[in-house]
């Protein structure tokens, strides 16, 4: 589909994509997910495969479940989050049907047990499957409540020794304001860690920042929902916000 830089060379190996479930929405909002765009996330995930990139996946799940006040639900908050690692097995099982059915090979990873649909995550695993270039998608966050998928996504691309998290969103990059809120917001190009805390810019929670902060591993916020932009992040075209 897009291969306007495929003759480029990719400037990293082996990626994490964080990818919200909120994004997977699209246009369609009587359903879950869009299959176009879906589609759409495939088609650029395969491009990136094809130059030879190692892709892991860790999707959200909050366009099917999101955490809940428990005062207003009377879901108490460790129950509402296994909801949502639920939702977010869903998605990855969305994302896989999809990527399989235009020929790209994927393995599902799921943080609790659910052998029917999804092998169980093992670290040495995962890595074989990438090294054999399989996509492999992490679902059911870290099968812990109180943690986010963005410190799912973290902690995955540190154990799978990833060069870059690549923060997939609805939106181009980084903003001192919310650009859907406000015309005038400024994008940033490039952040230090320090500068994203001072400004108390919401990249990632706090913990999932942290940590890739501690492990010195870059973040990449763009825009997935541009056909290419993927493609284009990867070769290290000027893209998103890099955050180092």
């Amino acid at each position: 589909m897009h291969t306007k830089y495929i003759t480029m060379l990719p400037k990293y190996k082996r990626v994490l994509l964080k990818l919200s479930g909120e994004a997977l929405l699209g246009k369609n909002s009587g359903d879950p997910f869009d299959p176009k765009v879906i589609e759409q996330y495939a088609y650029d995930i395969k491009e990136v495969i094809n130059l030879g990139v190692q892709v892991a996946i860790v999707i959200g799940g909050g366009n099917i479940y999101r955490g809940m006040n428990e005062a207003d639900s009377g879901i108490e908050r460790a129950h509402g989050d296994y909801m949502g690692m639920l939702a977010t097995v869903i998605n990855a099982m969305a994302m896989q049907a999809m990527l399989e059915k235009i020929g790209v090979y994927t393995r599902l990873q799921s943080a609790i047990n659910m052998e029917q649909v999804a092998e169980p995550y093992i670290r040495r695993k995962a890595l074989r499957h990438l090294e054999k270039g399989r996509v492999v998608i992490f679902g059911a966050g870290t099968g812990n409540p109180y943690f986010t998928t963005d410190t799912a996504g973290s902690l995955r691309a540190i154990e799978m020794k990833a060069d870059v998290i690549l923060k997939g969103t609805r939106v181009d990059g980084i903003y001192n304001t919310d650009p859907e809120k406000d015309p005038s917001a400024t994008k940033y190009g490039k952040l230090s860690f320090q500068e994203c805390i001072s400004k108390n810019l919401k990249v990632m929670d706090m913990t999932a920042f942290t940590l890739c902060m501690e492990n010195k591993l870059p973040i990449i916020v763009f825009n997935m929902n541009q056909p290419g932009n993927l493609l284009s992040v990867v070769q290290g075209l000027n893209v998103g916000t890099l955050v180092r």
